[in-house]
């Protein structure tokens, strides 16, 4: 409960340092608490992976964006103000990444905020005073641009000249008129662009050194501690067979294309709508995307077109230093959820929850800043409608996480709501066949050892736990065979087909079949049976 409470503490600071307004910020974490998407990261024992991690993720966000000056005048990008809090996140990042792979995408959503969201702007008014905006310190609102007395330094007063979005990256333009930042003002982004691509001037890359110093010093880190990890993992990352995640098996390049692409919008539904939830969403839960005329893909262009304009709206308002809610929430959705987007590598699942639990910071921060920004819009009666929706939303979503959390007191509770949720999943069944076996109740779990293999024929631990509770010899040995030629390698069906062997028709054949087991199996499967073997006049 401390460590709960503490988690829910830091994250309202850190969403303090997003929102100028506190009840804001509060509603956010309020969102994040009762998402039921949480419940497997925090109920399941091996969620807390999840929640160490995307503790630590938070606080080395926090640690890099105080290492910051965040109140330094004259420069497009801030300079270093303590090495002490910069190395300090590259110490708690690292940690994130011990605790869980995901962690190390903190270090990405580090740079990008920075480049995007700690550049300072002047601008100057009509009477020529200048007026300064940047980033204030975390749990502090930021208050609109007033002007400010020239700048004193050793008793003198200096002027600084009127610089662009970049404090300088270009030459000085006109005042443009205040807008929502969204992507409607092509002067705008042609200012913006120009001033990222205009290599001619000489001043850019001076301006940019404080950020190119970090960002050189974070990557080459990054770089070091990916190869620290991938060493710990023996040099090689770890396999997965086809049930895992059947969409990375297949030999067309459009399924997997379509299907991967598919799965991200089925992620982004189960944060909207987390109404149809599983512990395992694995062998046949979501069928492939294998044409391009499957209606699924409308999801995923629905997606990308959304993703699409936030993105532009996230560059069009960056010059005014507004709408950072948009960047930090797509920061913290897409970065955090990169490494189990089977982008880079084979993942061994097709959706887990646990996974979100990250990522759904960053929904929550759109969702509420969409709230706000939707209330400014509407009249007094439609934003008091908003509010009161938004109050039984949070209701509901708390009601779903109660009925979630009761989902998994038991293993037998939790096998069966996967069956119930799930039919058409062959895995819920081989789990909840599993139990059944285990509780004695042969009858029923071969029913669902049956379906199981009914619904995915490959299942070749199926075949071998259906084998041990067939009491007819020759059907189990059948069993075994098909298990074997599914997966030679079957530790238990090499050994369940040697001892029924040996019962059956003596040492023989149960010499031959040991022959296929390597070094390591032979010993495993013999030593029980020395006695048998040196009665049969077979020694060491």
């Amino acid at each position: 409960c401390i460590f709960v409470l503490v988690f829910f503490y830091r994250l309202n600071i850190f969403l303090t340092a997003v929102f100028r307004n506190r009840g804001l910020a509060f509603a956010t974490a309020l969102l994040f608490a009762v998402h039921p998407i949480h419940t497997e990261a925090v109920a399941g024992i091996v969620g807390r992976a999840d929640v160490l991690a995307c503790l630590l993720f938070l606080l080395a966000f926090l640690s890099y964006n105080r290492s910051v000056d965040q109140h330094h005048v004259g420069e497009c990008f801030p300079p270093t103000a303590s090495p002490f809090f910069l190395l300090l996140s590259l110490f708690l990042g690292t940690c994130a990444m011990l605790v869980k792979e995901t962690g190390v995408t903190v270090f990405g959503v580090c740079l990008v905020y920075d480049l995007f969201s700690l550049s300072h702007k002047q601008e100057k008014s009509s009477n020529g005073v200048i007026h300064q905006r940047s980033p204030q310190q975390p749990g502090s609102p930021q208050p609109p641009s007033l002007p400010t007395h020239p700048h004193r330094e050793n008793g003198k007063q200096h002027r600084f000249p009127h610089r662009g979005a970049w404090g300088g990256c270009h030459s000085p333009s006109p005042p443009e008129p205040k807008s929502s930042g969204f992507p409607g003002s092509p002067r705008a982004m042609w200012s913006m662009m120009r001033c990222l691509t205009a290599r001619s001037n000489r001043n850019f890359l001076l301006t940019m050194r404080p950020f190119l110093k970090r960002a050189t010093l974070v990557i080459s880190y990054v770089t070091v501690v990916l190869y620290f990890r991938l060493w710990i993992m023996g040099g090689s990352m770890p396999l997965f067979s086809e049930q895992d995640n059947p969409a990375s098996f297949s030999p067309y390049i459009l399924t997997r294309f379509l299907t991967y692409s598919y799965l991200l919008a089925f992620n982004v539904w189960l944060l909207l709508a987390p109404v149809t939830l599983c512990y395992d969403w694995q062998v046949g839960s979501i069928p492939l995307v294998e044409t391009i005329w499957d209606v699924r893909n409308l999801a995923t262009i629905l997606l990308a077109v959304v993703m699409a304009l936030l993105s532009l709206h996230c560059l069009a308002a960056f010059k005014r230093l507004e709408h950072k809610e948009v960047l930090v929430g797509l920061l913290f959705l897409v970065f955090p959820f990169i490494p189990a987007s089977n982008l880079f590598f084979r993942v061994g699942f097709v959706v887990a929850e646990r996974v979100l639990y990250m990522p759904s910071m960053g929904y929550c921060i759109l969702f509420v800043h969409g709230l706000s920004k939707l209330c400014t819009w509407l009249n007094r009666c439609g934003a008091t409608t908003l509010t009161v929706s938004t109050v039984l939303l949070l209701l509901l979503f708390s009601w779903k996480t109660v009925k979630q959390n009761e989902i998994w007191l038991s293993r037998e509770s939790l096998f069966r709501s996967g069956v119930q949720t799930l039919p058409h999943n062959a895995k819920v069944h081989y789990n909840y066949a599993n139990f059944l076996k285990d509780q004695g109740r042969n009858r029923e779990a071969i029913s669902h050892y049956r379906t199981a293999l009914r619904l995915y024929p490959r299942h070749a631990s199926a075949l071998n736990n259906l084998g041990t509770l067939t009491r007819d010899a020759a059907e189990a040995k059948m069993y075994y065979q098909r298990a074997l030629q599914l997966n030679p390698q079957h530790n238990r069906a090499l050994f369940n087909l040697g001892n029924l062997l040996k019962e059956e028709e003596g040492i023989r054949p149960l010499l031959f079949t040991c022959c296929s087991f390597d070094l390591h199996q032979r010993v495993e499967w013999l030593y029980p049976h020395r006695l048998f073997l040196q009665s049969s006049g077979i020694k060491s």
